[in-house]
């Protein structure tokens, strides 16, 4: 009998062990479902909402970026912007494809009408730059996006419309002294060779409205401007 108890009492020891550990695990598991259920209870942080306004498709930011690699910001040596050959090239897209992507943004942008054959802006002009380059509501750049109606060469125009870009900008320059310009103002210059723009956008806000009248000639003579507030 005395050893038939030794042996049981070895058993038990033996098992105790087992017992514990197997104790010790259920008592952690319902632990991990209690502090499960209290996690779910209580109120989840706010996620912060998508900054990008309603018009940043992924076309539009491919070409956003496309643009700011290889012409649209200033660069290290001085101003560098995209002439016609190089737009349609950095867009990758037909000219009417790529002002498509540019049409919800009428809330956010403004056309700088010019007068024919001129790079001058006058105080109409001025007014819609201020007012649009104010509204930067955070966003990080600036595109200036001239063009040339079909009077005159090509060459001729390719070069007018890189001056219109230049006025917006200098003006841009002297009216804000924004120490950041550099860094966020992007040209680009089309002439007439590239994305003309057609009546879709005459409900845009323009200087040089007033008369009422609005055709693709007025339209052209011009530098389309806009804060993006794409993320990229």
């Amino acid at each position: 009998m005395k050893n038939l108890a030794t042996a049981i009492a070895a058993t038990l020891l033996l098992l105790l062990p087992t017992a514990l550990a197997f104790g010790w695990v259920r008592q952690a598991n319902h632990r991990m479902v209690e502090q499960a259920a209290a996690a779910a209870a209580e109120p989840q942080a706010a996620v912060a909402q998508n900054a990008n306004a309603g018009y940043c498709t992924p076309e539009l930011k491919q070409i956003l970026r496309r643009v700011l690699q290889s012409c649209g910001l200033l660069q290290s040596g001085g101003v560098r912007g995209c002439q016609p050959a190089d737009a349609a090239q950095v867009a990758a897209l037909s000219g009417g494809d790529f002002n498509a992507l540019f049409l919800p943004m009428a809330q956010r942008a403004g056309v700088v009408q010019f007068d024919l054959d001129s790079a001058t802006l006058d105080p109409q002009d001025t007014e819609l730059v201020d007012r649009i380059f104010a509204d930067q509501r955070g966003a990080s750049y600036f595109f200036v996006v001239s063009r040339s109606s079909p009077e005159g060469s090509v060459q001729h125009n390719r070069e007018l419309s890189e001056r219109r870009a230049n006025a917006v900008l200098e003006h841009l320059r002297g009216r804000f002294q924004d120490p950041d310009l550099d860094r966020e103002v992007g040209l680009l210059w089309l002439g007439e060779e590239f994305a003309q723009l057609d009546e879709q956008f005459c409900s845009w806000q323009r200087s040089g409205a007033g008369n009422g009248r609005c055709d693709t000639e007025d339209l052209n003579r011009s530098a389309f401007i806009a804060w993006i507030d794409c993320q990229l």
